[in-house]
């Protein structure tokens, strides 16, 4: 038995040995028979010299014999702007690497990757801002050439950057410093150095027109006694991490007017990321926020869209204001992971303004302040992860990292003509820390969700009977919102909100942000209802 085991196991070894040892791929040249995944790769649009996404594209050898390619190669060759990697390999050396391929190996019944990347400077290429770049990728040669086009749009634009130096570390070895923004940090006259990367806007870069898109890298800051003016049509991209600072004593006019093409909306200003990818369109926390510093003042918004980033607008200060520090118009801030405007101590008047799809809350005045809203939708539909706030959070107070509690005195909190709604079932908290401070707010004939199921909200500021604190108040009626996972907040003909609006106070505002007319029958929050399409 053990003889007969002896010898099975060697006979077992040997046929392993001689398996291991013999060429089971004998690779005939292709003839031409290779299939693709697209005969046409549109990688989306990038900014010059900024390198783009990585796509794919799937080459097939549907046949039963293992093949070899003798050349694959981009058209343009070493001159091409595109670059490839064929499953892991970057092909030749030199000004070839990534551009030409030889002797490429494919398995019978098998496929293999090719990922492709671009990298554009536009100046070289055209006098345009825009410019469509194509080239091809080359399969086998003569009779057997097959062909894959690629296409992308590359956009000419400014780019706001900080300086980078270079210097040595304590031993000797090459390390690179960023500029960083210097301002008062703490109001007490003096500059603080900021580990806060970025820097002052040039005089010269203080009127950001349509000409071109700008990205900006880092946080861009409007100095002080400066003035940063944005024309109307702008549009102002921001890198991850960046974002736009307006600091002591310096001021931002926005100047955005109403499109006439909702598609194109080419004289809305429009601040989001620089992911121009279909797939980050709609994507929050890519940038970070845009900063109106204490003392910044006479910030004027209108027609503007700001989506995609971290905060909207962080405004800090001059609650005291005779003019509101903040007056925002006839636009939309969507789409951030944690509140699309945050309010401290500071004073802010809004017209036809929509908030919508925040961390934590669309509109949240904390630590007292002065704040006007009239004909605004402040919706939250948040769905990528749990919120604790609700769609409008007002309080006097805030919470040092050491848990001291700082009061200040509400001085307004008004919400007229507005729709104030959302997901959860409180979509609007005051909350008033015990002291002796002013705290006054008031809603006037406004749509409000608030579903107090368990009675939790209790005592004077949640009696909705006291015309003082609510008048005109529709609790838990439909606004019916078009599509209010996908920031459409436009109301149909069936919505709750149909002329319920203050005549007195539309007469104030009469357009509604798209232009139409509502000074006779005012409907609630920023837009007059329309006749939903059907689907």
């Amino acid at each position: 038995m053990l003889k007969r085991l002896f010898q099975l196991t060697v006979i077992f070894l040997f046929i392993l040995t001689w398996s291991s040892c013999r060429n089971d791929f004998e690779f005939e040249p292709s003839t031409g028979g290779l299939e693709f995944s697209k005969d046409t790769v549109y990688l989306d649009t990038v900014f010059s010299n900024i390198s783009s996404s990585t796509y794919t594209l799937k080459v097939y050898n549907r046949s039963n014999k293992d093949i070899v390619i003798p050349n694959i190669n981009l058209s343009k060759r070493e001159n091409s702007r595109f670059r490839l990697n064929i499953d892991g390999s970057t092909g030749s050396s030199g000004d070839l690497e990534g551009k030409v391929f030889e002797d490429v190996e494919l398995l019978a019944k098998d496929s293999l990757y090719i990922f492709i990347e671009t990298t554009i400077d536009i100046s070289n290429q055209t006098n345009s801002n825009e410019l469509l770049y194509t080239d091809k990728i080359e399969f086998d040669q003569n009779n057997n050439l097959q062909t894959v086009e690629l296409v992308t749009l590359v956009k000419d634009a400014v780019f706001i950057y900080p300086a980078r130096s270079e210097d040595t570390d304590e031993d000797g070895n090459p390390v690179y410093i960023k500029e960083t923004l210097v301002f008062d940090v703490d109001g007490d006259g003096e500059d603080d150095e900021t580990t806060l990367e970025g820097r002052f806007l040039n005089d010269n870069e203080l009127n950001f027109t349509n000409d071109k898109p700008y990205v900006i890298y880092g946080y861009a800051g409007v100095g002080a006694n400066k003035t940063l003016t944005i024309d109307p049509g702008a549009r102002i991209h921001f890198h991850a991490n960046s974002g736009l600072i307006v600091t002591q004593n310096a001021s931002m006019k926005i100047n955005g007017a109403l499109s006439n093409d909702l598609e194109t909306m080419e004289n809305e200003v429009i601040f989001e990321s620089d992911r121009l990818e279909p797939g980050f369109a709609d994507i929050p926390g890519q940038w970070g926020t845009i900063l109106l510093y204490n003392d910044s003042k006479e910030i004027d918004i209108n027609h503007t869209t700001i989506k995609n980033g971290t905060l909207g607008l962080f405004c800090i200060g001059n609650q005291e204001n005779t003019i509101p520090k903040v007056s925002i118009k006839n636009s939309k801030l969507f789409n951030f992971s944690s509140f699309g405007i945050l309010a401290r101590a500071s004073s802010l008047k809004a017209e036809n303004l929509v908030i919508s799809n925040c961390g934590q809350s669309a509109f949240a005045g904390t630590l007292g302040g002065s704040y006007e809203f009239t004909h605004a939708t402040l919706s939250n539909y948040w769905t990528n992860s749990f919120r604790q706030f609700p769609a409008v959070l007002v309080n006097n107070f805030i919470t040092d990292e050491d848990d001291v509690i700082y009061v200040n005195s509400l001085d307004k909190a008004t919400f007229t003509n507005c729709i104030v709604y959302g997901s959860e079932n409180i979509e609007f908290l005051v909350d008033q820390a015990d002291s002796e401070l002013d705290f006054n707010f008031k809603l006037e004939s406004t749509l409000l969700r608030f579903n107090d199921y368990n009675n939790s909200y209790t005592g004077p500021n949640y009696n909705f009977n006291n015309s003082d604190l609510y008048n005109n108040v529709m609790l838990n009626q439909n606004p019916e919102f078009w599509d209010a996972y996908n920031n459409n907040f436009l109301i149909n003909e069936n919505s709750a909100a149909i002329n319920k609006g203050d005549v007195s106070a539309a007469q104030a505002v009469p357009n509604d942000i798209l232009g139409v007319n509502r000074s006779s029958n005012p409907d609630l929050g920023a837009y007059q209802h329309q006749v939903q399409p059907e689907d």
